[in-house]
């Protein structure tokens, strides 16, 4: 029922209905007149309407005298028409002669003769016409020749929109003029549209009375269509663009309608769901461009698609689409605007209603800062300096933070988010950015002397409404204490504890084996063979359980114990390594290496002194550098990573095309190996883009002399089209699982030298 009641919902739900209705046609009728206006065209058929009217259709009402009529189809059977309709109201039996003579002069056109009876009222949608509704002549007054009808239902409004193909009157079925015109029979649909885009003023008229006195080219009528009309006693319908003519007006463009390739109302549903479905798709669109082009097009599809469908016959009713659209961007516009305010404070700042909704993404520390005496501020300023003053205090916040958005809340709170540092870190920083409120604020010809204080919240396991409620209570403790930063007491608090003995525990783990390392295969896509391995740590706590790696990293990052727990890792996987290489295998082994790392002075000299302890030809390793965005120092990062290739260590860039880990680093790193993220290589399978990434990565790698490795394989589809598109080396479940060594080194051990069974 929520999803009912939200925009994008209420724009289909409503149209849907209204289009049940009448109540759409003041929308459809300005669209079809400027349609009609625009791209109107002259008759594909020769038909000439031969008129006893002083206008085209617009004449003085009047009744023809069989006589009179007579002596008109007289002439016209001299000229040799191809055939004649009579649609003009006779009274029989007033004149007995001119009856004969007309009969007589019927005859003489037959079998190409006949005789229109229109519809004394006009039909709305849905109608169904009813004998009563048609004086037919006895077939022997007008010389037995076929009867054609003229019905057409309009809408409220008295617009003709359609008209049956045949109309059955007392058991017998009469084609419709327009049909009989058009010399169809039926088509898709029981009933057929006029094509109001027929310029009817382009029709050939000739008045009768010029006719009589040969006032007209000769030759004028042989071989065509000729219609003698008067407008009788019908009543003038209403014809889309150009105003109100008699129903032959409509009949004719009926008949033009029916020339079409189809000849078929679509009505209003499948613009609705055409639009709306763009409406759908752009209200899901990520990007902002992508957004205004879907909503572009929605637009776009709302009138143009009906105008090219009505060059080809199908017509398609944009009343309920426009209401669809209306419905749509009237409720978000007047959304928006209630988020804008309800997300901005009285400073013009973004309020915290505008962080909780944000999604805060993983590694990142919620800060409140909060001013001492701040109301006291507000109170000693004039209001129209109220504004000023948060914007100063921001100003200041985000230039020692290095933080564009501030959000500014209530009470003198300010918020922002920022990515972690080890807490000894932030903690440190967070007194640097207190040190620059040690200057006073000027606020226009007023001066104060600030004091700030602040609250940290790092549980990265709460919603974002939730941490900031931690960072806020956090604050005031802090500003209530007296205390510079305050951490947020609780489950947080115990978090931080865990964080600060982080450097005992790792120990602990390493010496009772509850950290130890993983390996899981890498295969030779090419030769199908186990060609190396990847060593991956992990921790099973005796009472917090396995730990994911990227929490319990992420963790040790952020305590300063990264360094330590990688040089071990890399002792262990040396371990690993010189125990495969002993059985005359050559097995490559990978091991990660932290962003943090990467840039620090002593990690060239590090590594240096444990190959040269253990022992081992570094061209044996694969280091693979993940988390490359996260990297401060690039140059000295590049400068390391360059020393350790020139030691022998192949290097890798691991999660290729996630981050910053894309052509930027592949530009500036003297690397060795490409690693596909398990992301890209997931949707292999599923995704024409992806795929062509894939492949245009690998050839990329290949011209730079790269090895390129795919992480993630999860089934045998998947390795054979990466295969297949030249990728080196495969690693994922698919291959292998990570393994204890005991495990790792025995299946190694049957293998041998078989190979993968994959072909």
């Amino acid at each position: 029922m929520k999803q009912l009641r939200s925009p994008l919902y209420l724009a289909l739900i409503i149209p849907a209905l209204l289009a049940l209705t009448d109540l759409l046609t003041p929308i459809d009728q300005p669209f079809r007149n400027t349609l009609a206006k625009l791209s109107s065209h002259a008759p594909s058929h020769s038909t000439i309407v031969l008129s006893f009217d002083q206008g085209i259709y617009a004449g003085e009402k009047s009744i023809i005298g069989t006589r009179r009529l007579a002596t008109v189809i007289e002439q016209v059977a001299k000229q040799m028409p191809q055939r004649v309709l009579i649609d003009t109201p006779v009274v029989f039996g007033e004149d007995r002669d001119g009856d004969r003579k007309l009969k007589a002069s019927i005859d003489r056109l037959k079998p190409d003769a006949s005789f229109v009876v229109r519809s004394k009222e006009l039909g709305t949608l849905g109608h169904e016409f009813v004998p009563s509704d048609f004086d037919i002549p006895e077939p022997a007054q007008i010389a037995n020749i076929p009867v054609v009808l003229s019905a057409w239902n309009t809408n409220f409004m008295e617009y003709g929109v359609s008209s049956a193909y045949s109309i059955e009157v007392n058991g017998r079925s009469y084609p419709s003029v327009a049909a009989f015109l058009a010399e169809k029979s039926g088509g898709p649909q029981n009933y057929f549209g006029p094509n109001t885009l027929l310029d009817i003023e382009s029709i050939p008229f000739v008045p009768v009375e010029k006719f009589l006195h040969g006032e007209y080219q000769n030759g004028l009528m042989t071989g065509r269509t000729v219609i003698i009309n008067s407008a009788g006693v019908v009543r003038p319908v209403g014809y889309f663009g150009h105003g109100r003519y008699h129903p032959l007006a409509l009949d004719l463009a009926g008949a033009d309608a029916l020339g079409l390739p189809f000849a078929v109302n679509l009505g209003y549903y499948p613009l609705l769901f055409g639009v709306w479905l763009l409406i759908a798709a752009a209200s899901r669109a990520v990007r902002r461009r992508t957004k205004f082009v879907l909503y572009g097009s929605s637009l776009a599809f709302t009138f143009c698609v009906p105008a090219v469908l009505q060059q080809v016959g199908l017509t398609a009713d944009i009343g309920a689409a426009v209401p669809c659209l209306a419905i749509y961007s009237s409720i978000r516009l007047w959304q928006l605007r209630v988020r804008r305010v309800q997300h901005t404070s009285t400073s013009g700042l973004p309020n915290f209603l505008a962080l909780s909704e944000q999604p805060l993404g993983v590694g990142r520390d919620v800060i409140v800062a909060i001013i001492a005496r701040y109301e006291e501020i507000l109170a000693t300023l004039p209001k129209e300096l109220h504004g000023e003053c948060a914007k100063q205090i921001a100003r200041r916040l985000s230039v020692g933070s290095g933080i564009e958005t501030i959000y500014n809340g209530d009470g003198g709170h300010f918020a922002w988010t920022e990515e972690a540092r080890p807490l000894e870190m932030q903690l440190n920083h967070l007194e640097g950015l207190r040190a620059l409120f040690s200057a006073p604020l000027q606020i226009g010809s007023f001066t104060f002397d600030t004091n700030i204080h602040f609250g940290l919240d790092r549980n990265e396991g709460l919603d974002p409404q939730a941490r900031l409620n931690s960072a806020l209570a956090s604050a005031n403790d802090a500003l209530g204490s007296g205390r510079s930063v305050e951490l947020f007491e609780a489950d947080r608090l115990a978090e931080a504890t865990w964080e600060l003995s982080l450097h005992a525990r790792i120990d602990e783990g390493l010496r009772n084996g509850e950290i130890w390392l993983a390996f899981q295969s890498q295969w030779d896509m090419r030769t199908s063979e186990l060609c190396g391995a990847e060593a991956l740590i992990r921790w099973n706590h005796p009472t917090r359980g396995p730990i994911a790696p990227d929490a319990f990293i992420l963790q040790a990052e952020r305590a300063g114990r990264i360094d330590a727990l990688t040089y071990w890792v890399v002792d262990e996987a040396i371990t690993a390594t010189l125990a495969l290489n002993s059985l005359d295998r050559h097995v490559q082994m990978s091991i990660n290496l932290s962003a943090q790392m990467v840039d620090k002075p002593s990690l060239v000299a590090n590594f240096a002194e444990i190959v040269r302890r253990r022992n081992i030809d570094p061209r044996l390793l694969t280091v693979e550098v993940t988390e490359t965005s996260s990297v401060r120092n690039r140059p000295a990062a590049v400068q390391n990573l360059s020393q350790l290739r020139a030691m022998g260590f192949r290097l890798s860039i691991d999660d290729f095309g996630t981050g910053e880990a894309s052509l930027a680093y592949l530009a500036d790193l003297p690397s060795d190996e490409l690693k596909l993220d398990r992301r890209f290589v997931s949707r292999l399978m599923t995704r024409d883009r992806e795929r062509h990434i894939i492949r245009s990565t690998i050839d990329l790698a290949h011209a730079l002399g790269q090895t390129v490795v795919a992480e993630g394989i999860e089934d045998e589809a998947t390795y054979r089209a990466l295969a297949d598109m030249g990728c080196d080396v495969g690693q994922g479940y698919f291959l292998g699982k990570p393994q204890a060594f005991p495990e790792f080194y025995k299946v190694f051990l049957e293998l041998g030298r078989r190979r993968f069974g994959v072909v």
